[in-house]
């Protein structure tokens, strides 16, 4: 297979079983979790569930006086990464236009300098992100291998990206099959890895404060 052979084929059938995994080990992952249901709690309920779940929402999503300086490091680097990722993904003039052609669904690029700034900061926070991981004792020692694993899976299209954008090592064509290549193994791998939190994070944190408000603990 030749080098626009191979593109073309990563830019369709490719992509488009890299999407079809996603999508339908997604739909998979929800509705396991939703089929493994709850235990009926039997003891009498001290307090309500809502309203403690929808503060542990909130609480957990935002930095606390009360936060250790370590804390509050991992979350604002954390609000950096999401957010610098997702401003990149949702806003880059060509990331668009596959949106409109793959959904009819299009809006406003954000200026190449805007997502170039964006990229580069969300590099900057996975590799904070990594190092504190690696230095730090206790988090070194519940690392696992997918740690590490989707780390990298989630970088190299931020890197391989960038790297597109600014004209570093291969030309066009070899450079963009790498890029796409990247994607379609991280769309690959979220349904199966821990990843997937980004469908379920909110609903494990409020799923914890309601346990809290049915105890009568406040939050």
């Amino acid at each position: 297979m030749n080098q626009p052979e191979l593109l073309d084929f990563v830019r369709g059938p490719g992509l488009q079983i890299a999407a079809a995994v996603f999508v339908l080990g997604m739909v998979y992952r929800m509705l396991h979790l939703i089929m493994l249901g709850r235990k009926k709690n039997l003891a009498a309920p001290r307090g309500s569930e809502w309203g403690p779940g929808l503060r542990t929402i909130w609480h957990r999503s935002l930095i606390s006086i009360s936060t250790t300086p370590r804390g509050h490091f991992i979350l604002i680097t954390g609000y950096v990464f999401h957010l610098g990722f997702l401003i990149t993904l949702l806003f880059l003039s060509q990331h668009i236009d596959l949106f409109r052609s793959a959904l009819g669904l299009g809006w406003p690029a954000l200026p190449p300098g805007l997502i170039t700034i964006a990229a580069i900061l969300t590099i900057a926070a996975m590799v904070a992100l990594l190092v504190h991981r690696y230095t730090d004792p206790v988090k070194r020692l519940i690392s696992d291998y997918q740690d590490y694993l989707t780390w990298v899976l989630t970088f190299l299209p931020l890197l391989t990206g960038i790297m597109l954008k600014q004209g570093i090592v291969l030309g066009y064509q070899q450079m963009l099959i790498v890029h796409i290549t990247t994607v379609e193994l991280l769309l690959i791998a979220i349904p199966f890895t821990k990843l997937a939190h980004m469908f379920s994070t909110f609903s494990a944190r409020w799923y914890n404060g309601a346990i809290s408000g049915f105890k009568g603990i406040k939050v």
